[in-house]
């Protein structure tokens, strides 16, 4: 896992690098970093309940590149989170786990118009179980690179305004890994069983919106949809991310996570009326929301 994402990191640090050299006001660098902790106790509590401890970290990192000419730019974002919790006498777990990096290169058509390429890559940094408060039981259900994405898109870019982008690619290329032998032999994610790839052709349309609500209040938000020409094409791959910004001061915000997925390929075990697994599965939608209020940093 460290080999992995040290790759991905150096090569970014390497990009920044250059860049600085060669032209510093042609780049503009920002980025947000966020710790979130909340914890609970009860002694003799007549309503119940259960002592907990958990705390969360945030990282997104973005470097931009726009030619002196103007014809030409760059985006680069990397978003990174990781959460753990424990409650009551349970072991511990996490509550949140995220890699998510993209990088976009476009070169100007028209005044709002620029053809473009993208790669972009998702995974995650840990092992992710069913039934995790139940060490005996649980079941491992995904790893590092287990899933992992990754994209290669070409298309057309339209961003009227620096909010407001939506790339357009009916060429692109979509990579599953597998890379934890289990969950390969398993044949998870779509993954033939035994496989730790697969490959597939299609469309892809990427819509991302960043508004400012009110004085300390931003929205950033972005839907990522992808079509497989050659599989199930009316079977839509989609990632609803939205990042709610609510600051308090310049160290102390809130701030509320939600990310919506619907994948065909990622099956879940369609249950009888008695909670036993029926042999078939079918493809859900899958919900996180996480909300915290922590330190915060940005730059």
């Amino acid at each position: 896992m460290k080999k992995y994402l040290g790759v991905l990191l150096l090569s970014i640090t390497i990009s920044t690098v250059s860049s600085q050299d060669t032209a510093d006001t042609l780049w503009k660098f920002n980025g947000v970093t966020s710790i979130n902790f909340s914890q609970m106790s009860l002694t003799n509590w007549a309503a119940g309940g259960e002592n907990s401890v958990s705390g969360n970290g945030i990282l997104n990192l973005a470097a931009n590149y726009l030619s002196m000419d103007g014809n030409s730019s760059w985006a680069n974002e990397l978003s990174l989170g990781y959460g753990l919790i424990q409650q009551g006498k349970d072991p511990v777990r996490k509550s949140d786990d995220k890699i998510d990096f993209a990088s976009k290169y476009g070169y100007k058509a028209s005044e709002h118009w620029n053809y473009t390429g993208m790669l972009s890559f998702k995974t995650q940094f840990t092992q992710g179980y069913a039934n995790p408060g139940d060490i005996e039981t649980r079941t491992k259900i995904s790893n590092f690179m287990a899933p992992g994405y990754m994209n290669l898109s070409f298309g057309m870019d339209y961003k009227p305004s620096e909010t407001f982008t939506i790339f357009i690619a009916p060429v692109t290329g979509k990579m599953t890994f597998v890379m934890d032998d289990d969950l390969s032999a398993a044949g998870s994610f779509g993954v033939d069983a035994g496989q730790t790839t697969r490959s597939e052709f299609g469309g892809y349309v990427k819509v991302a919106f960043t508004a400012k609500l009110m004085k300390n209040v931003k929205l950033n938000t972005k839907v990522d949809l992808f079509s497989n020409y050659l599989e199930n094409p009316q079977y839509i791959d989609v990632n609803f991310d939205v990042l709610l910004s609510m600051k308090v001061n310049d160290y102390i915000s809130a701030s509320f996570i939600s990310q919506i997925i619907y994948d065909y390929d990622i099956r879940f075990d369609v249950l009888d009326a008695g909670g036993e697994p029926t042999g078939e599965t079918e493809g859900r939608i899958q919900f996180k929301e996480l909300f915290g209020i922590g330190l915060t940093y940005s730059f």
